[in-house]
């Protein structure tokens, strides 16, 4: 009788010189290849205003001069494979939206976008879309339209608390694609990645904080032009901002002039290092 349970050269079922299991081979494969094309993607060369609302201006300096993230701090494949299937779902919430009777425009005549420029064009917003048009629902048409979709414990965050005070990134995303598109109300949506439920929320124009990020993204603006560093957003690295934070180990661990509120920046664009 032959025992095939029990033969030698095996670990756990597989043999200790076996190459790693088939899907995990097939999963390097497709992550690479993701990072590999957004490797040989052209970098922005504008400040994007759905990164407006980022509460930590430092942060924002840091990415407009495109410099390097700490060491392991790339998005892996997998990161980028969850960006992508954002866009999956909010083709499938413009497609519902749409049969429910919204008039949902997302391109231009062109075919392009919609979105605005402004500040010579360093300042630049791409919209989901625009409802023109749609069943009696008291709002008045048209208004801006937002899409996200969330993991299902920030989703829940989002639809208890409001997008305001859950998603402060988001609020400001809105706020100044309202303010620079001339539109007097948005229709947030998110959408449960795990549940499919739909969250809608309206947000107002604001524009005293419209005032008050437009205000910072040329702050932004002026710092990076100047070599400069606006303030850390927290007193110690331990912040919870800062630990999340692409750029902290960079941010705390350079030596920096006392406690100066504007200091100079040593991060190198990626040509000046070429």
């Amino acid at each position: 009788m032959i025992d095939l349970n029990h033969r030698s050269g095996f670990v756990y079922g597989r043999a200790a010189d076996a190459p790693p299991p088939l899907g995990a081979r097939i999963n390097a494969l497709l992550d690479d290849a993701l990072v590999a094309e957004r490797a040989g993607q052209r970098p922005r060369d504008y400040l994007g205003a759905s990164r407006i609302g980022e509460p930590c201006a430092r942060r924002l300096v840091y990415e407009f001069r495109k410099t390097p993230v700490d060491p392991g701090k790339d998005f892996e494949g997998r990161t980028l494979r969850i960006f992508e299937a954002g866009h999956v779902f909010e083709d499938l919430a413009i497609r519902w939206l749409r049969l429910a009777g919204f008039d949902l425009r997302t391109q231009t005549r062109e075919g392009g976008q919609f979105g605005f420029e402004t500040a010579g064009g360093r300042i630049r917003g791409h919209v989901d879309g625009v409802i023109v048009d749609g069943p009696a629902l008291g709002l008045t048409w048209p208004v801006l339209w937002e899409h996200k979709a969330l993991k299902a414990s920030s989703w829940n965050d989002t639809a208890k608390k409001g997008v305001q005070v859950s998603k402060p990134v988001y609020y400001g995303q809105l706020q100044i694609y309202m303010a620079y598109m001339g539109l007097g109300s948005a229709l947030f949506t998110a959408l449960n990645k795990d549940s499919c439920e739909l969250y809608h929320e309206h947000v107002l124009f604001d524009p005293a904080t419209a005032q008050e990020l437009s205000d910072k993204a040329v702050a932004v603006l002026r710092a990076a032009d100047a070599g400069e560093l606006l303030p850390r957003i927290a007193t110690n690295p331990d912040f919870y901002l800062c630990r999340f934070c692409p750029f902290s180990a960079r941010c705390w661990g350079e030596p920096r002039p006392g406690n100066a509120p504007v200091e100079r920046f040593s991060g190198e664009r990626p040509e000046a290092r070429a």
